[in-house]
């Protein structure tokens, strides 16, 4: 238990004092109410590398009144208006800045496009600030970096994007997004764990539209697929479509391989070779 009177953490079996002299890190100010509160409050909007100066900067407001919400006089407008001009140009100082400026939006409109989550967007970003910072942006395009910096993101996180979808929200060709990629994992040293195909059963699940219990079950036909060793040595997507596939049989959802086959972007027959060969080695049970 903490004692705030003595400072002190102190165990609440034998009397021991574990820790001592410690230090009150809250604000020195007390408020009773949320009014008072957001009143008193001192702190700002937390650091992010989605932003060239991660956030620290200050902006001034575009409305012309003061912190008591009074209307500025004409000359004070004319000031405040100077002072906001020189403050956008400061922001941006030399080229480290604008380089970076430029490349994460470009990076958070590749995130948005793609519906990618917020801690999918900031590992991207500060992948990019480490490409920068090694200086292996120089002859490259800004665009090409930053969506290979997003498809390392998505595969170190563990979410299924492919580099179709990277390649279609950034405009920028496959082939070029993946000798970007390529080269940014040879230059960072970076390791990427190859996809699982429990990754790819939710993606498959909401483009089909299909229903929470079908992802459920096709989850469990992989986790026992993987017991008896029967994803080695295949493609993930493959063994993911065959057991959706497999799932929607099992929970009476009207869903043919052809359908399957084009949303995980894999031949029919690769459906079927897999469906098959777990049809034959796993023990399905239906209640009618």
């Amino acid at each position: 238990m903490q004692d705030y009177d003595a400072a002190e953490i102190v165990c609440m079996d034998c009397g021991f004092v574990v820790a001592l002299n410690l230090a009150n890190r809250g604000p020195e100010w007390r408020a009773f109410d949320h009014k008072e509160y957001e009143k008193k409050a001192r702190v700002g909007s937390p650091q992010t590398f989605t932003i060239h100066d991660k956030g620290l900067s200050t902006m001034i407001d575009w409305r012309n009144r003061d912190v008591y919400g009074k209307k500025l006089s004409s000359s004070q407008k004319a000031q405040i208006y100077r002072l906001r001009k020189w403050q956008r140009r400061v922001r941006i100082s030399d080229a480290y800045e604008r380089n970076l400026a430029l490349a994460l939006s470009k990076i958070t409109k590749i995130a948005n496009s793609l519906s990618l989550p917020r801690n999918i967007l900031e590992t991207a970003s500060l992948i990019y600030r480490k490409a920068v910072k090694k200086r292996l942006i120089r002859g490259r395009s800004v665009q090409e970096i930053g969506a290979a910096s997003v498809y390392i993101a998505c595969r170190q996180c563990g979410l299924a994007r492919t580099l179709d979808e990277i390649s279609l929200a950034s405009s920028i060709s496959k082939k070029k997004v993946g000798r970007s990629y390529r080269y940014l994992l040879k230059e960072l040293n970076y390791f990427v764990p190859p996809m699982k195909p429990r990754q790819y059963v939710s993606k498959f699940s909401n483009q089909l539209t299909m229903q929470g219990n079908v992802e459920k079950v096709a989850s469990k036909i992989l986790v026992a697929a993987s017991e008896l060793k029967m994803t080695c040595g295949r493609g993930p997507k493959g063994i993911a479509a065959a057991a959706s596939y497999i799932a929607a049989a099992l929970t009476g959802e009207q869903m043919t391989q052809r359908e399957i086959a084009e949303i995980a972007q894999v031949t029919e027959v690769t459906i079927r070779n897999r469906y098959k060969e777990m049809i034959k080695r796993l023990l399905f049970i239906m209640s009618l």
